[in-house]
């Protein structure tokens, strides 16, 4: 059992709240997940930069910092607990091949033009206060509690999952078909830096999508290559689908206005949320996408 949230923004008009109003969403899904916690934040940001999101353990900002700019440009290497986002103007391919081979104490946990993710272990209420939630601003943001099951209670072993730019995932529910589907991926040249199913689903997901499928077309045909059951809520930096699988045991309900629309495993995650009294609240239907921002 995990908890599972997300907001997209139809307007301006919440942006700068964007981190408040998920702070007490994921708050308040903490009894489904008490292990971990984390979130990915959406950003209007400029086109010609990428930014990194980096998870950098017992390593010192400084030193990481120093060592860093030896290897790479950036124009920015923003600290946030134990974790930095880092922009930079090189090619990710460049950056990433860097990150991986020269700093192998170093987990990346996302990159892209407009993406921020931060995620740890500790209850989610630590974690929201940890990374400060409160004061972020966005257009979008999705986020995840865990209730460790199939792998360890590690950052790695964390929410959301990022396996491509500017794309994430989180997961509520098990698939039992992972461990064929991560051979396969690794083939087709995804990495991944964990043993949780989530991470294979979002692999899947990234290799659908740069084979210049849409995220709709790859949600749907995830429903026959994905065994398991679950819900999802896929990130990217144009808004966010939601997809239950066709058996549709892993609960999810949506909240939607005319300024914002909310997702998460139970309602009481959005009961503060601004005029959601007044809100279309239904359940997704099994086996079919939503999505927001397309």
């Amino acid at each position: 059992m995990c908890g599972i949230v997300g907001i997209y923004l139809k307007s301006e008009k919440f942006e700068t709240l964007l981190g408040k109003m998920l702070s007490g969403m994921l708050i308040n899904m903490g009894s489904r997940g008490p292990d971990s916690a984390g979130f990915a934040i959406y950003k209007k940001e400029d086109d010609e930069e990428y930014k990194y999101s980096l998870c950098i353990n017992n390593i010192s900002f400084e030193k990481l910092k120093n060592d860093l700019k030896n290897k790479i440009s950036f124009s920015d290497f923003k600290e946030n607990s134990d974790h930095v986002v880092v922009k930079s103007k090189d090619d990710p391919k460049k950056v990433l091949e860097i990150i991986t081979s020269e700093f192998k104490e170093v987990s990346i946990v996302g990159y892209g033009k407009s993406i921020e993710i931060f995620k740890q272990v500790g209850e989610p209420k630590d974690v929201v206060k940890k990374f400060n939630l409160e004061s972020f601003s966005g257009t979008h943001g999705i986020g995840h509690t865990r209730m460790a099951t199939e792998s360890a209670i590690t950052t790695d072993g964390s929410h959301p999952y990022s396996t491509g730019e500017d794309e994430c995932l989180v997961h509520n529910g098990s698939l039992s078909n992972h461990n064929n589907l991560r051979r396969k991926l690794k083939k087709n040249g995804i990495n991944f830096n964990s043993e949780n199913d989530t991470e294979v689903a979002a692999g899947y997901i990234s290799n659908n999508l740069s084979n210049k499928k849409t995220l709709k077309e790859t949600l749907k045909k995830g429903l026959n290559d994905l065994d398991g059951f679950y819900t999802f809520i896929t990130g990217t930096r144009k808004g966010f689908a939601v997809l239950r699988d066709e058996i549709a045991c892993k609960p999810a309900v949506i909240a939607e206005t005319d300024d914002y629309v909310a997702i998460a495993s139970e309602f009481q995650a959005m009961a503060h949320l601004p005029n959601v009294n007044s809100a279309k609240i239904f359940e997704p239907e099994p086996g079919i996408v939503y999505s927001w921002g397309y």
